[in-house]
């Protein structure tokens, strides 16, 4: 009998113990859970207000760059939509990922291309970029790049080593037909597509029509771009 409440005491104290233990990790999980929802806001502060001393202080502490709010957007790809190339450039240094990609698909280095951010399109180039991640329309950088009149940034991505400069989008254009059919005719958009074909771009790829470049700017009428492209060989 004795030894029978010596077990049952026994295993009364155990369960007690477990419990105890248990509330006790309990507490240091949501303890941790609210220092990262802390810190997490407080990058996501600095990057908002540009705050650079604030950033550095919250990057010497093990911080995760890669969270995300609810629009998808980490801490770089905030800054990179800000355009506050000092914030994206701390970090990048810190080592946050040029590729992660928000709910809208774009990424640091898609919407700096797409957007001609010159300094944050190389420092990506620098730092890991994935050329296999594409925007919503399943281009790379250098379509909407070339679209948007951006020469600099055109001139770099279709000479920079690998980089798929004849590759085509969701709408069966590459950087060379986009540059033809959506643009004006204007002095930029000669000198992009002059750019693209001195960069080794394919002038014979035909869209989803059967339409190749020079196709769409005989039909446009844009005669220097029709004599360009007939010099490098386009049919």
């Amino acid at each position: 009998m004795e030894l029978k409440k010596r077990s049952n005491k026994k295993v009364v104290c155990t369960i007690v113990l477990s419990m105890v233990l248990l509330l006790s990790c309990s507490s240091k999980k949501k303890e941790l859970k609210e220092d990262s929802m802390v810190s997490n806001k407080a990058i996501f502060e600095a990057v908002y207000n540009g705050d650079k001393n604030q950033l550095v202080d919250i990057l010497e502490k093990s911080t995760s760059l890669e969270i995300k709010n609810d629009q998808g957007r980490t801490p770089l790809m905030e800054a990179v939509y800000n355009k506050n190339n000092e914030i994206a450039t701390l970090l990048i240094n810190a080592g946050a990922d040029v590729n992660a990609q928000d709910n809208m698909k774009n990424s640091p280095f898609l919407y700096a291309g797409a957007e001609g951010n010159m300094e944050i399109v190389k420092l990506a180039l620098e730092n890991g970029v994935n050329f296999k991640i594409y925007n919503r329309y399943g281009g790379t950088a250098l379509i909407p790049a070339a679209e948007k009149g951006h020469l600099e940034v055109v001139k770099l991505l279709v000479n920079w080593l690998n980089f798929p400069k004849d590759h085509v989008n969701n709408l069966g254009w590459t950087a060379l037909l986009e540059a033809v059919i959506l643009s004006d005719g204007g002095q930029v958009h000669i000198d992009i597509v002059a750019a693209l074909i001195k960069g080794g771009c394919d002038v014979n790829i035909r869209d989803e029509n059967g339409m190749t470049s020079l196709m769409h700017a005989k039909k446009q009428g844009y005669a220097e771009m029709v004599k360009l492209l007939q010099q490098a060989g386009a049919k």
